[in-house]
């Protein structure tokens, strides 16, 4: 088992499954202590308990903004300090802008941008305060590469990216470093509205990748030396062509 954050706290948004939940098993198995942060309080404890005593879990409802107002607290109780912060939940809503739902729309947009602004804005105090950390977003190559059948799921994206090269700039002064890890498909929840041919299709071709891979990707940002920030790191199937 490697140790390479060993004595480091960790934090994870929509930890209780998919990309959230294989970053945290990275992080454990290298040496942190970890609180995953979900909305789902029953599976959230089950994931825990199955995780062993390095993990915990801190309910916050990311939309609420009193909610994720008290999630570094959640944090702070549970383990006492916080290095790295990944601000990773997230959803997607794809499809043509003229049959679309802007309800929807603003569902996704509230997550996707506003609750993870407020999340990073959330731990940052403590960062600065303490003089470094790691704040890892989960973007997508649709963030840097428009994707013409998801124009909503895109922008949220590329919202995050600007977000991402700004505030590291700003940061970097205190030895907080910022970083997106932009994949492409990835097997979770978010393709739930996949047709199931579509998916097996994906699937047999090669052209999904899991959610350990993506842990993979993260665990290499967080554990580089100081003075080494990776700002983006971009995740593709080999079938994908972009």
């Amino acid at each position: 088992m490697s140790g390479e954050l060993s004595g480091k706290v960790a934090a994870v948004t929509g930890a209780a499954s998919g990309i959230g939940l294989a970053c945290a098993r990275a992080m454990l198995g290298a040496g942190a202590r970890v609180v995953l942060v979900d909305y789902d309080a029953a599976k959230l404890q089950t994931v825990c308990a199955g995780l062993g005593p390095q993990a915990s879990g801190a309910v916050v409802n990311l939309l609420d903004p009193q909610s994720v107002g008290g999630m570094l607290k959640q944090v702070l109780d549970q383990a006492g300090r916080l290095d790295i912060f990944h601000a990773n939940a997230g959803s997607y809503v794809g499809g043509e802008v003229a049959a679309g739902d802007p309800d929807a729309w603003d569902r996704m947009l509230n997550l996707n941008v506003n609750a993870t602004f407020r999340t990073v804005h959330a731990v940052l105090p403590h960062m600065i305060a303490h003089g470094g950390g790691d704040i890892v977003l989960t973007s997508s190559i649709a963030g840097l590469v428009p994707v013409v059948v998801e124009p909503i799921y895109t922008a949220s994206k590329h919202a995050v990216q600007a977000f991402v090269h700004t505030l590291r700039r700003q940061v970097s002064k205190h030895g907080v470093r910022v970083g997106a890890v932009a994949p492409g498909p990835v097997v979770t929840a978010l393709l739930n509205d996949w047709p199931k041919q579509k998916l097996d299709d994906a699937l047999a071709s090669g052209s999904l990748m899991q959610p350990e891979d993506v842990a993979e990707a993260v665990l290499f940002m967080v554990t580089r030396r100081r003075g080494v920030t990776i700002r983006d790191l971009v995740i593709l199937p080999d079938s994908v062509d972009l």
